[in-house]
């Protein structure tokens, strides 16, 4: 039996970030992934796909990565999603948690993205 693939949500407004990162991604065979490159479209997106994880950008243009959050987090199907923080403008050493949230500093190896999803779908 085959397991189910885990499905991964990236909300990122680089088109071509999240393409090169979903691609890399469902290369392992382990993952289904949606983008969505509209930080606004975020919560829509979410309920749509029900994704097991979000990867989320901080800064969008046309949201703010802690707005959509924090609208994920308020949804009672969601708000168990885990969600994991993508941006640029921290940098690795103070990789940890923003707003009590995991992250990750880009730009990412494939490998530390993984890694940090397996972390986080762990829980």
């Amino acid at each position: 039996m085959t397991m189910a693939k885990k499905r991964i949500l990236l909300i990122d407004d680089e088109p071509s970030f999240t393409r090169m990162l979903r691609l890399n991604l469902e290369k392992t065979g382990a993952y289904e992934v949606r983008e969505e490159n509209r930080g606004a479209h975020g919560l829509a997106a979410a309920r749509e796909f029900k994704p097991d994880l979000i990867l989320l950008d901080v800064i969008m243009p046309d949201a703010d990565g802690g707005d959509v959050a924090a609208q994920i987090k308020a949804d009672k199907n969601l708000k168990d999603t885990p969600i994991v923080f993508l941006t640029a403008v921290v940098t690795k050493k103070e990789e940890g948690m923003i707003g009590g949230r995991p992250f990750i500093a880009k730009p990412a190896s494939v490998k530390e993205v993984i890694d940090c999803i397996e972390k986080h779908l762990a829980k």
